[in-house]
């Protein structure tokens, strides 16, 4: 019987800027392999993604970063926590490694990373995969309107944040919607939450907590990027999510006509119990979409 080829996969650092990131990155057979840039959500790092880059990584070339303030990346004193600057140690990031063309998947807080990648540089996106990343305000629920609304020094407001970044709510994100709980390692939230808890971790996830106002705010410019670029895309969202709901995927197709949809019977964390079907979409769309 043959066995399935699984990829080899690379753990490097890069310095970008004073800011030490860490990411993954697959060996692909083929020099000349399409390359998938994947942008992990919150509370997690792109550990997420180790299944897929198993699955896919030997056939592509999947990159998965560490933002500042997740995972291993590593942040120099001072550095103040924004989406701004998320994106911009992201965009020094594919710089450095001198990336001129690449499809992009984002979720959850990969989207307004990867917006802003792609306002900046709609050169480099050679397709769109979102995952649960969400762009229209018809996709908020009504959970996270609430949480986009605090702002600093409101009574409450840091503490409802920090309650999300405990260990009942690290894992309460990965189950929240899920059909199935026992799909769901606890593999994933327990390194979150190793993650969380590390020094300084806490603050740098309130201060981008309340950013989050100025994605909400930019939503009508990535819709407008969408209309003038219409990248092909591939829109994979599971419907049981707690914060981003199925409106917002299916709001997409207002700017993307083309773009292929799948609603997931799952939550946010779509990957952790359906890999199976969404790897073999994001292998078709490659193939399709790659020239």
């Amino acid at each position: 019987m043959a066995v399935p080829t699984v990829a080899r996969t690379v753990h490097r650092f890069l310095d970008v800027d004073g800011v030490r990131v860490f990411y993954r990155e697959s060996v692909p057979e083929r020099a000349d392999a399409p390359v998938l840039l994947l942008l992990h959500g919150f509370p997690s790092a792109s550990h997420q993604f180790r299944r897929l880059i198993d699955v896919l990584g030997a056939r592509y070339r999947l990159i998965a970063p560490d933002y500042p303030g997740f995972g291993h990346t590593r942040v120099p004193d001072g550095f103040a926590y924004s989406f701004d600057r998320l994106a911009d140690v992201t965009e020094g990031f594919v710089e450095r490694l001198g990336l001129s063309r690449f499809a992009m998947y984002v979720f959850d807080f990969g989207a307004p990373v990867g917006f802003r990648l792609a306002e900046r540089r709609p050169e480099w996106i050679a397709g769109l995969i979102v995952q649960n990343g969400n762009a229209y305000a018809e996709g908020l629920s009504d959970a996270a309107r609430d949480f986009i609304a605090l702002r600093p020094g409101r009574d409450g407001a840091e503490e409802t944040i920090r309650a999300l970044l405990t260990p009942e709510g690290t894992r309460g994100q990965y189950e929240a919607g899920v059909a199935d709980a026992e799909a769901i390692a606890p593999d994933g939230w327990t390194l979150d939450q190793h993650f969380l808890d590390l020094p300084g971790r806490k603050e740098a996830q309130v201060a981008l907590a309340f950013d989050y106002h100025a994605n909400v705010e930019r939503y009508g410019a990535w819709q407008a990027w969408l209309r003038e670029h219409t990248p092909p895309a591939l829109i994979v969202w599971g419907r049981g999510d707690p914060f981003f709901t199925e409106p917002g995927a299916r709001a997409y197709l207002r700017d993307l006509p083309d773009a292929e949809l799948h609603v997931l019977d799952t939550g946010h964390f779509a990957l952790e119990d359906h890999l199976p079907e969404i790897a073999p979409l994001v292998a078709d769309f490659l193939d399709r979409t790659w020239t």
